[in-house]
């Protein structure tokens, strides 16, 4: 019987932890897409131009930043974003986190502002 218990708590933990990583691993954020040199700078309309120029001309990377905290989180898939259509305004990105503490984006969608 103590084994029976035994076994039935391991499984109950083993399931919680599961159930826990996948929840922390996939995550939805709103921010900017922005470059590796400028940053948070780069948290409005009028950035989306020298964004460009920064990864085209100057070897800079895309870098998302948060809208909460102004964090800035290395993109680990650069070829995830299109500029065209994920600058110059606030995205929502679906990704996960990886361990070096890279984006890994899944997708990115424009912000919908509700109209008051």
């Amino acid at each position: 019987m103590k084994r029976a218990i035994s076994t039935f708590g391991l499984l109950a933990a083993l399931l919680a932890v599961i159930s826990l990583a996948s929840y922390a691993a996939d995550s939805s954020m709103s921010g900017w897409i922005s470059d590796s040199h400028c940053g948070a700078k780069g948290m409005n309309a009028g950035h989306k131009t020298c964004a460009e120029t920064c990864v085209k001309q100057n070897h800079a990377s895309w870098v998302f930043v948060d809208s909460k905290d102004s964090k800035i989180y290395p993109i680990a898939n650069q070829d995830a974003v299109k500029p065209d259509a994920d600058l110059g305004h606030e995205v929502t990105v679906k990704g996960a986190m990886s361990s070096d503490g890279s984006l890994k984006i899944d997708s990115i969608q424009g912000v919908k502002k509700s109209s008051s």
